[in-house]
């Protein structure tokens, strides 16, 4: 079973630090947000399991970003914080937190709350789910598992290369614009440059020539890409 993963947001690099140490101990993969007016970036980057928040942050407050991150995940938010009033714990349920972790706070009580939220999220007591399978022809994607299976091999993908691919399959044979695409990719348009969509196309188009994928992405010059299956794929 893959590692879950665990986002810290956290400004104080010492914290952040010593909870990343304890954690990759018990195995998780871990990592500290380091640009704290990109964290839905670093959320998309990463695609964590659980997020673990503090309250007070640069620029803009872990209740701020909590609204921001619900609108794109439903893993468990964790608050941590040294603020104990009652009504910042009722703040942090209210904006989307599923737990609330006093500072200084018992590293055997944060494990035990991630273990736990881990489980209903994900493990035994999770609600079961069909997983979503995306399918054209041969090719099947499975966008939970970021993996596309293709000549009996299971393809580890990137967050973005997965995205990519789910849209192009998904749309094949008709065109998927450049638009969409940013629209999907990243949250803000006007920051991404011209040639970064492309450098993402490449990176995708280089991993289906790598497993000897013959389905083409084709670019429609002037509006976006789309997927053509191979014969023998198709």
């Amino acid at each position: 079973m893959d590692k879950h993963r665990i986002l810290i947001i956290e400004d104080d690099r010492t914290i952040a630090r010593l909870l990343a140490d304890t954690l990759r101990k018990y195995h998780y993969e871990v990592r500290a947000a380091e640009d704290f007016d990109r964290i839905l970036e670093e959320e998309a980057d990463f695609s964590p399991h659980l997020i673990l928040l503090d309250i007070n942050l640069p620029s803009y407050d872990g209740y701020y970003w909590c609204r921001q991150l619900r609108q794109r995940t439903t893993v468990p938010i964790l608050f941590i914080s040294a603020r104990s009033g009652e009504m910042d714990q009722v703040f942090a349920l209210e904006n989307g937190g599923d737990d609330f972790i006093t500072k200084p706070f018992n590293y055997e009580i944060v494990l035990a709350k991630i273990r736990s939220h881990l489980r209903r999220s994900f493990g035994e007591y999770a609600p079961k789910q069909e997983e979503r399978t995306i399918r054209l022809g041969r090719l099947e994607l499975y966008p939970e598992r970021m993996e596309l299976h293709a000549h009996g091999e299971e393809i580890p993908l990137q967050k973005k290369e997965c995205v990519i691919l789910e849209l192009l399959l998904s749309e094949s044979p008709k065109v998927v614009t450049r638009e969409r695409f940013l629209e999907e990719l990243w949250d803000d348009q006007s920051f991404v440059d011209e040639n970064t969509l492309n450098v993402n196309m490449t990176r995708v188009r280089k991993k289906l020539a790598e497993y000897n994928i013959k389905s083409q992405i084709e670019t429609v010059r002037g509006a976006g890409y789309r997927f053509i299956a191979d014969r023998e794929e198709a």
